[in-house]
């Protein structure tokens, strides 16, 4: 059930990045997800680094942690992935 948790987080996250950062980005679904969840992980990392670890309710602090690491990483990420992408194109 983590696993499957994870996957949900990280594309509800994913999306939400994609949203926020202007333009149009060209990765891939599967890719945003990933994306997501790495977020999801560095946000849940830094929320506790800083002794966001557990309240009572919903964390949003924790959550707007990360919110902020999916953002920054789905947005390198496809920076990422385009560049590799256009690469690939060029020399076809």
């Amino acid at each position: 059930m983590g696993w499957l948790w994870a996957i949900i987080v990280g594309f509800v996250l994913g999306l939400i990045a994609k949203a926020v950062i202007p333009g149009k980005q060209h990765s891939p679904l599967w890719l945003t997800t990933i994306f997501g969840i790495l977020g999801a992980i560095a946000g849940n990392a830094i929320a506790r680094a800083l002794g966001v670890e557990a309240t009572r309710g919903i964390d949003w602090t924790r959550h707007l942690f990360q919110l902020v690491a999916a953002i920054i990483i789905v947005f390198l990420g496809d920076m990422l992935y385009t560049a590799t992408l256009g690469r690939r194109k060029h020399r076809v």
